[in-house]
């Protein structure tokens, strides 16, 4: 794989599918000239169109696609050339019906739509295997050839025979083909499930075995593990005979049906759909999640930048109600992605569909065909701000902090039962304890529980219900030797097949290393929030809340009300050279910001510049540049620590710089 950065520029291009214009080549040529205007270096072609590229089996027409590559090079437009396994051609269907997933119903789904074939399946693979062999031997000399694009959005799973038997494999594998071995760590001694043979096994299903947390989630891991070892089968014949040229899958904002920590170990470059949800009274909201999610993918590859594969330029179709965003919320929102470590702004779609499913999905040519639109305007003008940002490519952005996510301990939190059933919300706070970095200033990782943590002063836990193998001794040393750790309420309450550790909670050496002992978990009514106090204030408690025992560990807060009202709620713990915080409740942003401003002053964590925010601005240092931005409802205003220069009009700024609503500005110091 090539070590330099895809492109001496960023990214700016998108999703193009000259394969609906067949009829109408013309169409092609205006294309790429409106590119040129649009200063579009990239394009993301071939996703969708295995029935122009294998009307019949065997039989493949590839000449069009090489007319439409030799176009975009001819014009300084690079390719991202996709493999088409999102969506099969109805003959394949047709003549193997093997291919088509299986629901949970156990009913077979007919051909239709997208993603609806089967991981399992021999002759998918081997279908997708030859296509794809196919077109690397056609264009792996092709000059416009800069990426492989792995199918499209992964997702869903299959419950035919074939995974069944699939599954049971994996079982029989992950459990040294001992049934006694899963019953144990299943606990299947409850409700008399215990099997005697792995072919009684079954996937979990509304109408069969749905109550057994250890069997889902050993399900999503297969599920996961299945993805994977699709994801290599497509990529064995690109890697033999284009070895130079780097694979990436395009992944969805925080999906949950797949492992992506996991499937990031097999592609060469992380790259994901970010799709906001603007103007629906939480623009600050969304900018953070998706802040969020751009950091953790950025984070899979230890801060290598990624992509952003799609955004719209426009709107969206697929909403209940699909407004247009606010002028400038589309730059806006592709510039915080730079700022945190994209290479690229790329969008769905460059061209409106006529007909079919998105045929309303935003665009940077619309159905009126020409340069002369407010939203192909805008994406000229972006293009013409991001050949302004060279030195951003292929920067990493470097953090002493992270947050951990992991998509594990996210499926063990959405089953349990037990506590309050109705309110989770694993993702939820983890951003929550996200962002008082992100307005302050402060670079943050997003990372598993699996990563090293040593690379962090800091390292916040939100919500660790589910310890993987070795996790409670990582953390123990972390702290011993100087580490600053931080975790909340349910830490350590199960390990990584959904048994529940004995001895009290958290687990194991973790109650040393925290100087606490948690007895109870309350769970609070909605309308009947409790209290507790830390620091002088008081914040709300909410859902769920650990009653704890101090053994050895100061204590910085407590509740305030119900019958546990004085114990403890928020505690620190010296141990070894390092520092443990416990937070036992869960409440709003409010208490997490004002702990995490006292938690980087006692740990050291400096911002990445001296410039003043207000905790309702964005700022993010990515090499030499300083990007702030303002996603709130009115003009917010940054105190300059000395005089910059603004890179994207060329004028010196220094004192106070107000941004307005939309607004954004990438600086460098004029010293």
């Amino acid at each position: 794989m090539k070590n330099a950065p895809l492109f001496p520029h960023l990214i700016h291009g998108g999703d193009y599918n000259p394969d609906q214009w067949i009829d109408t080549p013309e169409i092609w040529d205006e294309d790429v000239r409106l590119m040129k205007l649009a200063h579009i270096n990239s394009a993301t072609v071939g996703i969708f169109a295995w029935s122009l590229l294998e009307p019949e089996e065997g039989r493949y027409d590839f000449d069009w696609l090489e007319t439409v590559l030799d176009k975009l090079h001819a014009n300084g437009v690079s390719a991202v050339l996709a493999t088409p396994s999102g969506a099969r051609p109805p003959w394949l269907a047709q003549k193997y019906p093997e291919v088509l997933r299986v629901e949970e119903s156990g009913i077979r789904n007919e051909y239709g739509v997208r993603h609806n074939h089967c991981l399992t399946s021999p002759v998918y693979r081997e279908k997708v295997r030859q296509i794809n062999r196919a077109l690397a031997e056609r264009f792996k000399d092709h000059p416009a050839l800069a990426l492989w694009h792995i199918s499209n959005e992964y997702s869903g799973a299959c419950h035919c025979d074939l995974c069944q038997q699939a599954f049971r494999d994996w079982l029989r594998k992950r459990y040294h083909n001992d049934i006694d071995e899963l019953n144990h760590y299943w606990w299947n001694g409850f409700w008399s499930h215990r099997f005697t043979d792995f072919s009684q096994i079954s996937s979990p299903k509304g109408r069969g075995e749905n109550h057994v947390p250890a069997l889902t989630l050993d399900w999503n891991r297969f599920v996961t593990a299945q993805h994977v070892s699709f994801l290599e089968n497509e990529i064995v014949p690109l890697r033999e005979l284009t070895p130079d040229v780097p694979v990436t899958t395009n992944m969805m904002c925080l999906y949950p049906g797949i492992d992506y920590q996991e499937m990031a170990k097999h592609v060469d470059v992380i790259s994901w759909d970010s799709y906001p949800q603007w103007e629906h009274g939480r623009n600050e909201q969304e900018a953070l999640t998706h802040a969020f999610s751009h950091d953790l993918f950025r984070s899979m590859k230890q801060g290598q930048p990624f992509l952003m594969m799609e955004s719209t330029p426009a709107n969206v179709n697929w909403r209940d109600v699909n407004k247009l965003p606010l002028p400038g919320r589309q730059a806006q929102a592709s510039l915080l992605a730079v700022a945190l470590g994209a290479d690229s702004v790329q969008y769905f779609q460059w061209r409106k569909s006529r007909g079919g499913h998105e045929k309303f999905h935003g665009a940077v040519v619309d159905h009126a065909g020409h340069e002369n639109t407010r939203v192909f305007r805008q994406v000229a003008a972006l293009g013409e701000q991001l050949e302004q940002l060279d030195e951003a490519v292929g920067r990493r952005c470097e953090s002493r902090v992270a947050v951990v996510y992991d998509w594990e301990n996210r499926w063990a939190t959405d089953r349990y039962c037990g506590y309050n059933n109705v309110r989770r919300d694993y993702a939820g706070e983890c951003i929550k304890w996200y962002a008082p970095f992100l307005r302050r200033g402060i670079a943050v990782d997003v990372i598993s529980e699996t990563d090293d943590f040593t690379r962090y002063d800091l390292v916040i836990a939100p919500y660790l219900y589910l310890l993987k193998e070795g996790v409670k001794e990582r953390i123990a040393a972390y702290v011993q030797n100087g580490g600053h750790f931080v975790t909340t309420y349910l830490c350590g309450v199960v390990d990584p097949h959904d048994l529940c550790y004995l001895g009290g909670l958290p687990a194991g050496e973790l109650k040393d290393v925290f100087g606490v002992w948690a007895e109870e978990t309350d769970a609070l009514l909605e309308n009947a929030p409790g209290r507790a106090s830390y620091g002088g204030r008081t914040y709300s408690v909410d859902h769920v809340c650990d009653i704890l025992h101090a053994d050895g560990a100061e204590i910085l807060g407590t509740y305030e009300s119900d019958f546990y009202a004085g114990s403890p709620a928020v505690t620190k713990n010296s141990y070894g050279k390092g520092t443990a915080y416990y937070c036992a409740f869960r409440s709003d942003g409010d208490f997490a910001d004002d702990f995490c401003e006292d938690l980087i002053a006692a740990c050291g964590v400096a911002p990445d510049t001296a410039i003043q925010i207000p905790k309702s601005m964005f700022l993010r240092k990515r090499g030499d540049l300083i990007f702030l931005f303002n996603f709130t409802d009115v003009p917010r205003t940054a105190e300059l620590d000395r005089p910059y220069l603004d890179v994207l009009n060329g004028a010196a700024v220094e004192g106070a710089l107000t941004l307005p609503v939309c607004g954004y500005a990438v600086l460098k110091s004029s010293d």
